[in-house]
């Protein structure tokens, strides 16, 4: 049968609005139009509650050695020397370091190559090229101590060096292993292998200090032991696949990928430990001290966002459409701004109980609530950040994110340079606000698409504006225990705040 000329023009354009009206955002008046994602889509919806269900489950386990470290440093400090306790500190920031050198992102292309697979064949096979990385890289800084333990100002700590570098190779495997456990979804033998390797080490490093003998050396053992176990744990659970050590393709993919990312890895230490470095030399050790206690309680918010990012990585790789991988981001994003309104407002009403109980009266404490503030909103564009990163990441622009990390790492420097001067400890801390707003702004710029990426609305503007000016006032207000009480209440306050609104990003809705 012949279709006329008009109604064939009328069927076209029907399909033609039909794909502009799929493929465009919504441009409803409604107030659920002012959020940044169409919420009531199915692949938003399923997401969200991936994300903020079941997928917090990692980040609470991978959260867990935040708890641990926080808990330990005070003891290890009544239990050690404080020259041993400063060496052991120095010791465990070489150990990551060098971690991040021995993954070499490959717990990254692990996690992208199974979700463009669609099984584990090769991902099990990036996972045996990890472990001979991790090894070679542990070999070679094993063999190299005497070159460059002394210029690393570890003269007379060799010993403690060896303990150090033998704790990489573990630690690196059992960080590969977990990537894959993610995205397999395997949350009972995750959470074992997570658990051991962090707060198994403690559990074993005290028990040797008070057994055996105080000192670093011993306390660092207990690392080795735990990691050498969760290693086993992760090696049998993941099965690493030998074949793949031969898979030159899939090889060199993963490393064009993850080489930039380790790189961007390590910035990421200039971005978040450079600024005491400036302190030390502007202010002295004394100043650093202080800022150290004050970055603790404020930058607690920014490491759990480093755990999301990690936990929520398999699910945005394994979601193959862009354009729904573009609104979930967007939707998580939005929904961790909301999130964050409660938290960093507790924080800062909590600064000044928890800080006389964290650090002795000579640290002038009353005076540190303001920069645990002002590192607090550093998780504002970390939340930024983490959203394009996830995407540029999914997109294998290794690159881009490696070289935009350096490049915010070098911006936290020269920031710290101009404003410790003017400001003292709190200048470090809006050097560390404005090296991530760099960060965000830079990863937004190369983002694809970014015409169709749209910034948070009204509804989720107001709120956080609100808490952050209730946050600032209460800088203002004596910090007596008459106050406090107050500020304790306040704090509980926050809490269905925060309850309500992860109920809701659960449920995809606004």
């Amino acid at each position: 049968m012949t279709v006329p000329p008009q109604t064939r023009r009328e069927a076209r354009e029907a399909r033609e609005a039909s794909a502009a009206a799929s493929a465009a955002p919504s441009s409803a008046s409604s107030d659920a139009a002012l959020g940044a994602v169409d919420t009531g889509s199915v692949a938003v919806r399923k997401g969200a509650n991936a994300l903020f269900g079941r997928g917090l489950l990692y980040v609470v386990v991978w959260s867990m050695q935040l708890v641990v470290s926080s808990l330990i440093s005070p003891v290890l400090a009544h239990l050690m020397p404080p020259a041993e306790f400063g060496v052991l500190a120095s010791a465990i920031a070489l150990y990551q370091a060098l971690v991040v050198l021995a993954v070499a992102g490959i717990d990254q292309a692990s996690v992208l190559q199974r979700a463009e697979d669609g099984n584990d064949r090769r991902a099990r096979g990036l996972l045996a090229v990890g472990m001979v990385t991790a090894s070679i890289v542990t070999v070679v800084a094993l063999t190299t101590i005497p070159v460059w333990a002394d210029a690393a100002g570890f003269i007379g700590n060799h010993p403690l060096l060896l303990v150090a570098v033998l704790w990489t190779g573990p630690a690196a495997i059992v960080q590969i292993s977990l990537a894959l456990l993610v995205a397999q979804d395997r949350i009972k033998v995750f959470a074992v292998t997570s658990l051991l390797s962090s707060i198994g080490g403690s559990i074993i490093g005290l028990g040797l200090l008070t057994l055996v003998h105080a000192d670093a050396t011993t306390y660092a053992w207990g690392g080795v032991v735990a990691q050498g176990v969760a290693m086993v744990i992760g090696i049998a659970a993941t099965r690493p696949r030998l074949a793949g050590l031969f898979d030159g393709a899939t090889n060199a993919r993963a490393f064009k990928l993850g080489i930039p990312i380790a790189l961007g890895n390590l910035s990421y230490f200039v971005l978040n430990a450079g600024d005491r470095v400036v302190v030390q030399r502007l202010l002295g050790p004394e100043e650093v001290a202080r800022y150290q206690i004050a970055y603790v309680v404020g930058s607690a918010v920014i490491l759990l966002l480093s755990f999301t990012n990690q936990a929520w990585a398999p699910h945005f790789a394994a979601l193959r459409d862009a354009v729904a991988r573009r609104q979930l981001a967007m939707h998580s994003r939005d929904e961790l701004y909301r999130m964050l309104a409660p938290v960093l407002l507790a924080v800062t009403l909590v600064s000044p109980v928890a800080l006389p109980i964290l650090a002795p009266a000579s640290y002038r404490v009353e005076e540190l609530t303001v920069v645990v503030f002002v590192v607090a909103i550093t998780a504002f564009p970390v939340v930024a950040s983490g959203a394009t990163g996830r995407l540029l990441l999914v997109e294998r622009r290794g690159v881009a994110v490696g070289v935009i990390a350096a490049i915010a790492g070098a911006v936290n420097i020269g920031a710290n340079l101009a404003l410790v001067p003017l400001f003292g400890i709190a200048g470090a801390a809006i050097a560390t606000v404005v090296a991530y707003v760099v960060l965000a702004a830079m990863q937004l710029f190369v983002l694809p698409d970014r015409r169709e990426w749209r910034g948070p609305g009204l509804r989720i503007v107001l709120p956080v504006l609100a808490a952050l000016t209730v946050a600032a006032a209460s800088l203002f207000v004596p910090q007596d225990v008459f106050w406090n009480w107050f500020r304790i209440i306040g704090v509980l306050g926050c809490l269905p705040w925060f309850l309500r609104r992860l109920r809701a990003a659960r449920g995809g809705a606004s």
